[in-house]
Protein backbone atom coordinates (compact mmCIF):
# COMPACT_ATOMS: atom_id res chain seq x y z
CA UNK A 1 0.00 0.00 0.00
CA UNK A 2 1.31 3.87 -1.22
CA UNK A 3 2.33 5.54 2.31
CA UNK A 4 0.31 9.06 1.73
CA UNK A 5 -3.19 8.78 3.41
CA UNK A 6 -5.35 11.90 2.60
CA UNK A 7 -5.46 14.84 5.00
CA UNK A 8 -9.11 15.18 5.98
CA UNK A 9 -10.69 18.23 7.52
CA UNK A 10 -11.72 18.75 10.86
CA UNK A 11 -14.51 16.79 11.59
CA UNK A 12 -18.31 18.17 12.39
CA UNK A 13 -19.57 17.68 16.41
CA UNK A 14 -22.25 16.59 17.91
CA UNK A 15 -25.51 16.58 16.21
CA UNK A 16 -24.07 17.03 13.00
CA UNK A 17 -21.69 14.28 13.21
CA UNK A 18 -24.44 11.96 14.57
CA UNK A 19 -26.82 12.79 11.37
CA UNK A 20 -23.53 11.83 9.25
CA UNK A 21 -23.55 8.42 11.09
CA UNK A 22 -26.85 7.17 11.95
CA UNK A 23 -27.73 7.03 7.98
CA UNK A 24 -28.36 2.91 8.34
CA UNK A 25 -25.94 2.60 5.29
CA UNK A 26 -23.09 5.00 6.46
CA UNK A 27 -23.14 3.08 10.19
CA UNK A 28 -22.89 -0.07 8.37
CA UNK A 29 -19.54 1.18 6.65
CA UNK A 30 -18.14 2.27 9.90
CA UNK A 31 -18.83 -0.66 11.88
CA UNK A 32 -16.93 -2.49 8.92
CA UNK A 33 -13.85 0.01 8.75
CA UNK A 34 -13.65 -0.77 12.55
CA UNK A 35 -12.86 -4.42 11.87
CA UNK A 36 -10.55 -3.62 8.93
CA UNK A 37 -9.59 -1.52 6.23
CA UNK A 38 -11.48 -1.63 3.13
CA UNK A 39 -11.73 -0.87 -0.58
CA UNK A 40 -14.45 0.35 -2.38
CA UNK A 41 -14.93 -2.90 -4.11
CA UNK A 42 -14.98 -4.95 -0.87
CA UNK A 43 -18.02 -2.46 1.02
CA UNK A 44 -20.19 -3.12 -2.23
CA UNK A 45 -19.66 -6.88 -1.71
CA UNK A 46 -20.27 -7.04 1.92
CA UNK A 47 -23.61 -4.27 1.77
CA UNK A 48 -24.78 -5.09 -1.36
CA UNK A 49 -24.93 -1.24 -2.18
CA UNK A 50 -24.79 0.04 -5.86
CA UNK A 51 -20.79 1.52 -6.29
CA UNK A 52 -22.68 5.36 -7.06
CA UNK A 53 -24.71 4.91 -3.87
CA UNK A 54 -21.70 3.67 -1.77
CA UNK A 55 -19.44 6.39 -3.48
CA UNK A 56 -22.12 8.83 -2.21
CA UNK A 57 -21.84 7.83 1.43
CA UNK A 58 -18.11 7.49 1.50
CA UNK A 59 -17.88 10.95 0.28
CA UNK A 60 -20.45 12.05 3.39
CA UNK A 61 -18.29 10.50 5.38
CA UNK A 62 -14.63 11.13 4.39
CA UNK A 63 -15.61 15.00 4.35
CA UNK A 64 -17.19 14.74 7.59
CA UNK A 65 -13.59 13.39 8.66
CA UNK A 66 -15.05 9.95 9.69
CA UNK A 67 -12.47 7.84 7.56
CA UNK A 68 -10.07 8.72 5.49
CA UNK A 69 -8.48 7.11 1.68
CA UNK A 70 -5.73 5.34 0.75
CA UNK A 71 -4.66 5.02 -2.80
CA UNK A 72 -2.90 1.66 -3.72
CA UNK A 73 -2.26 1.30 -7.42
CA UNK A 74 -6.28 1.50 -9.15
CA UNK A 75 -7.70 0.96 -5.57
CA UNK A 76 -9.00 2.93 -3.05
CA UNK A 77 -8.98 2.02 0.31
CA UNK A 78 -10.74 3.64 3.40
CA UNK A 79 -9.81 3.47 7.11
CA UNK A 80 -12.06 4.71 9.89
CA UNK A 81 -10.35 7.50 12.15
CA UNK A 82 -11.39 6.01 15.59
CA UNK A 83 -10.25 9.67 17.56
CA UNK A 84 -13.47 11.22 15.78
CA UNK A 85 -15.80 8.36 17.81
CA UNK A 86 -13.99 8.77 20.69
CA UNK A 87 -14.64 12.62 20.57
CA UNK A 88 -18.14 11.79 20.21
CA UNK A 89 -18.27 8.77 22.91
CA UNK A 90 -16.75 11.39 25.28
CA UNK A 91 -18.74 14.12 24.55
CA UNK A 92 -22.04 11.41 25.46
CA UNK A 93 -20.21 10.52 28.62
CA UNK A 94 -20.04 14.03 29.18
CA UNK A 95 -23.91 14.51 28.80
CA UNK A 96 -24.95 11.43 30.54
CA UNK A 97 -22.43 12.89 33.59
CA UNK A 98 -24.30 16.35 33.83
CA UNK A 99 -27.63 14.12 33.99
CA UNK A 100 -26.28 12.34 37.27
CA UNK A 101 -24.87 15.24 38.72
CA UNK A 102 -28.66 17.28 38.04
CA UNK A 103 -30.31 14.12 39.04
CA UNK A 104 -28.13 13.77 42.36
CA UNK A 105 -28.64 17.28 43.30
CA UNK A 106 -32.25 17.36 42.81
CA UNK A 107 -32.06 20.20 40.33
CA UNK A 108 -35.44 20.88 38.77
CA UNK A 109 -36.46 25.11 37.88
CA UNK A 110 -39.64 25.82 39.30
CA UNK A 111 -42.93 26.25 37.08
CA UNK A 112 -44.13 30.02 37.26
Amino acid sequence: MSAKTEVVTTPPEGADLIRVIADPLRYEIVTLLARETLCTTHLVEETGARQTNLSNHLRVLREAGVVETEPCGRFTYYKLRPDVLTALAGAFTELAETARNTIAADRKRPCP
